[in-house]
């Protein structure tokens, strides 16, 4: 039997949510990561280096952690999104999603029929437990799956009432460094214009009432970007936290002994 998905309840109940990239594809790493109890984590095959397999050495490394266990597949595409959830992935995250047209077809890979167009192999794949949950499985999982559509562009901004309306999508992840790209400014989040819009992003979430993601920018942490209205957030990653654990031990080392 396959279990109700925690994240998707938490975020019903109007409860926030902390969760943690994983970038590297290595189960040891998840294992870790997962068992310190993020609500979420989120493995990345748009800039990550993962493939199936390795997500299925990571998914199997989560088992025992409570965390929810999504994906960012690397692209819009039913094949990529079907096999995420194949494996077992509980929520799925669409890079660049610019129409109501587009979070469609998302909605529609993660769905089976009549809802969507997800291919059925229920009876052998990982997520049904490899068929010894297939009828529960079949029973709920269009219901359990979590959708969130990345708000990437000036033109998402500009559709964001329309994507935020098509039935099935659950979060808007703004794209605070994609939306600062976008018009010239890769990396500089805190130029006005980037600024004004990644608020203009904000504003129409909000107005939408759709609940709201993103990474930390301009240089707020995860407890200010909640207080800023953000309903889910992935504040770290398996890379961050061991980059800036190992920098940290050694500048110390360095101003101690030279």
């Amino acid at each position: 039997m396959f279990r109700h998905n925690a994240l998707k309840k938490r975020l019903a109940a109007g409860k926030k949510a902390l969760g943690c990239w994983l970038f590297t594809g290595d189960p040891s790493a998840a294992e870790i990561i997962g068992l310190a109890g993020y609500d979420f984590v989120l493995i990345d095959h748009e800039h990550g280096p993962g493939d199936p397999l390795s997500a299925v050495a990571q998914l199997r490394a989560l088992s025992s952690s409570p965390s929810t266990v999504m994906m960012r597949v690397a692209w819009n595409d039913p094949v990529r999104i079907k096999r995420a959830l194949d494996i077992g992935v509980e929520g799925v995250m669409v890079p660049m999603v610019e129409t109501a047209e587009q979070a469609r077809a998302a909605v529609a890979a993660c769905k089976y029929p009549p809802a969507g167009i997800r291919g059925c192999a229920s009876s052998v794949v990982r997520a049904s437990g490899y068929g010894t949950a297939d009828a529960d499985y079949l029973a709920r999982a269009n219901d359990e799956v979590v959708v969130m559509c990345q708000i990437e562009s000036g033109r998402a901004v500009d559709n964001v009432a329309e994507i935020a309306a098509v039935d099935g999508v659950d979060v808007l992840f703004i794209g605070p460094n994609d939306l600062a790209a976008s018009i010239g400014r890769p990396g500089d989040t805190l130029h006005d214009e980037s600024r004004a819009l990644i608020a203009g992003a904000e504003d129409a979430i909000r107005a939408a009432g759709a609940k709201m993601a993103a990474v930390p920018y301009g240089g707020m942490n995860w407890a200010e970007m909640f207080a800023r209205g953000y309903d889910l957030i992935p504040a770290s990653s398996d890379i961050t936290l061991l980059r800036n654990g190992a920098l940290a031990d050694v500048a110390a080392h360095r101003e101690e002994e030279g």
